[in-house]
């Protein structure tokens, strides 16, 4: 029986999904509206004045479907997406997948070089873009040693998506698919080197958006949800699409950059209920909270990931909102938040909880587990894990293993069970002999008045031991110089151990960052 349901039981802890033996996962998130009828509701709201009803999002993704088979793309062939926050985002991806194609959806802020990498690493068969990055996006064509079938701008003059759109059915029969068939891809940030391209199946989105958005959220049908993240990489498409529509809420999506003013002026005029952010992004708002109040009054819950949210952050905002910031750390292999705050349950500092569904182990080299209090590497178990990296069969070897995910970050867990983050393993640097978290030093030097953000890595010193180096941003950088790095380093010594001070300070304009928003600490090694 060709049903593609889910039965969810919710009276269960962790709940309990059971997927129909044939599973498109878009008639799950797409059709199963009109069915419930949510045809007329709003669906997606943009700052650019447009709506769209689940009724007129369902004919958009069966009319997206047909363009793709018209053209001549295959079950399970690749199309790259090099598209804005947008409505056609949603039409592409779910047309893709409804379709049996496969869509991988990339980081828009890449350059040519990075196009080119992704063009021929996963072989795809077409390219979809906003015209917007038609700058990077075509030269990266032209260089490519693979030439994609199918090119083609959602927008413009000549043929292009929206036009090609108009003269197709938006009648598309689902193409038959199993729960634990590959259904799209997201390339990895990058954080440490090549983005590799995580490869996640159909049931995926609907276990990060039960176990999460509503085992964690509690998020509703009269949920609105705002994403500063964008849609291109795991957590904005959480938080801005597979949510929201799994539980039939509306989204608001922001085209353009998120600066910190923009930002509360959408939260203002459009009164989302539950706003997703960064750490940098909260400090920033920080700053402009500091010049005057902003109309936060339709927020239910804030929400942090991407990297871990310093205690100080979390304080700061909760003392001028009185909003919390729910922290959690998810990837791009585990599609979403799997460690996370609550309302009822949380820790300034702390990355929270496993979400009930997901297991977590911190282990030491030997691959024991650490007593409490002590720190190692985070694997976590879950199975919304990636099911493998494509092309990359070593890399999947050494850290997908037997249903287990290495996330690459060292942690340690206290007494109540709150996960607590140390830094990236390879940024963990050892002082004196003694392990030491370069996030605990970056942490102390934000809670400075003056400081924007701060990255710490290891140097080696004169002695050629390696001792903690700081690159700081201040919110003036007018005040840089030796009398300001004094009173940082005063700082840090009077809330730190002796040995976890930074014997450098270096004053930068910026951090080097991955377009998500992470810092990249091996540039500043």
């Amino acid at each position: 029986m060709q049903d593609h349901t889910v039965a969810v039981d919710r009276s269960t802890t962790p709940t309990s999904l059971t997927f129909a033996p044939v599973f498109n996962v878009a008639v799950a998130f797409i059709d199963r509206h009109i069915e419930e009828g949510r045809s007329d509701k709003l669906a997606i709201r943009t700052t650019k004045g447009e709506a769209v009803t689940f009724g007129a999002l369902a004919d958009s993704v069966n009319r997206t479907g047909n363009v793709l088979q018209g053209l001549g793309i295959k079950r399970g062939e690749r199309v790259l997406m090099v598209v804005k926050d947008c409505p056609q985002f949603f039409g592409l991806f779910w047309g893709a997948i409804k379709a049996g194609i496969i869509p991988v959806p990339l980081n828009t802020l890449l350059r040519a070089p990075d196009y080119r990498f992704m063009i021929e690493d996963s072989e795809c068969a077409g390219i979809v873009y906003s015209p917007e990055y038609a700058t990077e996006v075509e030269p990266a064509l032209a260089a490519a040693a693979l030439n994609p079938k199918v090119c083609l701008p959602i927008a413009g003059e000549g043929e292009c998506l929206d036009a090609l759109i108009a003269d197709v059915s938006s009648e598309l029969v689902p193409v038959p698919a199993k729960p634990e068939d590959d259904c799209f891809w997201l390339y990895s940030s990058g954080t440490t080197g090549t983005p590799k391209g995580a490869v996640h199946v159909h049931r995926d989105m609907v276990l990060t958006s039960e176990l999460y958005g509503v085992g964690i959220l509690g998020m509703r049908d009269s949920d609105v949800c705002f994403s500063a993240a964008k849609l291109f990489f795991a957590y904005g498409l959480g938080n801005a699409m597979t949510m929201p529509l799994w539980t039939g809420a509306s989204a608001v999506l922001l085209p353009g950059p998120p600066t910190p003013q923009v930002v509360f002026d959408v939260i203002e005029q459009y009164k989302p209920t539950l706003f997703f952010g960064v750490p940098t992004l909260y400090a920033a708002q920080l700053r402009e909270l500091d010049q005057g109040p902003q109309d936060l009054s339709s927020l239910r819950a804030c929400i942090s990931a991407g990297e871990a949210l310093p205690a100080d952050i979390f304080r700061r905002w909760h003392e001028k909102t009185g909003c919390l910031i729910l922290d959690g750390i998810g990837s791009t292999e585990a599609l979403h938040i799997f460690i996370s705050n609550r309302d009822d349950g949380y820790r300034p500092g702390s990355s929270g909880r496993p979400v009930p569904g997901y297991d977590a182990a911190i282990l030491d080299d030997a691959g024991q587990e650490v007593s409490v209090g002590e720190s190692g590497r985070l694997k976590i178990r879950g199975q919304s894990n990636a099911a493998y990296y494509w092309n990359d069969p070593e890399k999947t070897r050494a850290i997908m293993v037997d249903g287990w995910l290495d996330t690459g970050d060292t942690y340690y867990r206290d007494e109540e069970g709150y996960y607590y983050f140390c830094g990236r393993n390879d940024d963990m640097l050892k002082v004196g002999g003694i392990w030491c978290s370069p996030f605990e030093i970056e942490a102390k030097l934000i809670e400075h008045p003056r400081v924007l953000e701060a990255a710490v890595v290891g140097k080696a010193a004169d002695d050629g031991l390696i001792k903690p180096a700081a690159f700081v941003v201040l919110i003036d950088a007018g005040e840089a110089g030796d009398a300001m790095a004094e009173e940082l380093l005063q700082h840090c010594k009077n809330g730190l151990a002796k040995y976890k001070y930074p014997r450098w300070i270096t004053f930068s304009d910026q951090l080097p960052k991955t377009a998500t928003g992470k810092i990249q600490r091996y540039k500043l090694r």
